[in-house]
């Protein structure tokens, strides 16, 4: 069996979410229909919206059911920039934190390139933090003009935490609403969608022991959102489409257990992941650590995060050869896999493109072990060799 190390591309469903949606996917009936399989459908997604919403501070009713945290991005993006503009033209800036997922940055892109939106790509300093200052500049520069404010609540790649209730009250003071991509923070860190002021939150289920395909938006009662697809509109009227019993099942359920188990699970994946990079710096290849880490800390980074940059590698090759020794893992977000350019949370974060290209992330689960901090650091010096050698350097 390979040692997986990829749990924030995609996590193993939880045991007994599979077996509830196994048993759940056995019976019809769809939640629209008012015969009884529908009526019964219907209240498996009700009952799922439920415990959802208790898990991560949410009312019911504000949770709108999606295909996953891209769309989830999309529909928030998009959606409350265009009732926003549609309300008050002058309503056409974006402040858009540069180390987004691209399912932010690219949904913005689009906003630019084809509906005259105008973006302020907010910086973040070394260690991947968003400084709140550099919010409150960016919006003093027009608060008018300020249609939405997206910043994520923990980065994909290099495992930072950011202050989001702290730019939710900086927004709120100018009338401006605040998305927040918490697709890596559910289930991990403490959520809690009131507390947070945020008006808009993404989630999805891969990453919390869900099924993929399955996720939500948070969207509080009195923000506007122009729907992104139009038909029955089943979730409020904001989103449309035949809802995946089985996958909003799968997705409450695993929402309910990761959260259940967020205190004791941060403190074991903690120490595996401060085992692991402290492993990594000790092999005395120049490794060290990207983004903020401190021993011990679950609080200012993700605690299954392991970002390393390694000097003198490229990181696909890194990658290629950790995988022929067992050990999977990835050199950034792994919806960018493939695409052979620096990663640009790292770019962002002032590394140049070269130590950029030498980076890994190893992120742990509720599946990993001790033994596989100790296949990595066994597997890593002859990987590195070996990378060197192909990059040119002694």
């Amino acid at each position: 069996m390979p040692v997986y190390l990829d749990h924030a591309a995609t996590t193993p469903v939880f045991p007994e979410v599979a077996a509830a949606m196994a048993a759940q996917r056995d019976l019809i009936g769809n939640p629209s229909s008012l015969h009884t399989s529908g009526r019964a459908a219907r209240r498996v997604v009700e009952e799922s919206r439920e415990r959802l919403a208790g898990a991560i501070g949410a009312r019911p009713s504000e949770v709108v059911f999606t295909s996953g945290g891209t769309e989830s991005d999309n529909l928030a993006v998009a959606g409350v920039y265009r009732a926003r503009r549609d309300a008050d033209p002058r309503r056409r800036r974006l402040l858009v934190s540069a180390i987004e997922h691209h399912a932010v940055l690219d949904c913005v892109q689009a906003l630019v390139d084809r509906e005259g939106a105008q973006v302020d790509w907010l910086p973040c300093d070394p260690d991947g933090v968003v400084q709140v200052a550099d919010v409150a500049a960016a919006i003093a520069q027009s608060p008018e003009t300020v249609a939405l404010v997206s910043m994520m609540w923990a980065n994909n790649e290099v495992g930072t935490v950011q202050d989001v209730a702290a730019v939710a009250a900086l927004a709120h003071a100018h009338g401006i609403p605040l998305h927040t991509d918490a697709v890596q923070a559910v289930g991990h860190l403490p959520v809690d969608f009131a507390a947070s002021g945020a008006d808009l939150l993404t989630l999805t289920g891969h990453k919390v022991g869900g099924p993929v395909g399955s996720g939500a938006l948070l969207v509080r009662r009195e923000q506007a959102v122009v729907p992104l697809v139009h038909g029955g509109g089943q979730e409020r009227q904001i989103r449309s489409g035949t809802l995946d019993t089985v996958g909003v099942l799968g997705l409450s359920l695993a929402v309910e257990i990761s959260v259940a188990r967020i205190d004791a699970e941060s403190r074991r994946l903690c120490a595996l992941r401060d085992e692991l990079i402290e492993g990594a710096i000790a092999l005395g290849h120049g490794i060290r650590p990207g983004g903020v880490w401190h021993q011990g800390d679950c609080a200012g980074r993700l605690a299954g995060n392991a970002h390393l940059i390694v000097p003198g590698c490229e990181g696909d090759s890194l990658l290629y050869l950790l995988d022929a020794a067992g050990i999977e893992c990835s050199t950034g977000s792994a919806c960018q896999a493939g695409i052979p350019q620096p990663s640009h949370v790292l770019l962002a974060m002032g590394l140049s493109e070269r130590d950029a290209r030498g980076a890994l992330r190893l992120t742990l689960g509720h599946t990993s072990t001790p033994a596989d901090v100790r296949a990595v650091l066994a597997a890593l010096p002859a990987a590195i060799d070996r990378a060197r050698r192909a990059a040119g350097v002694a």
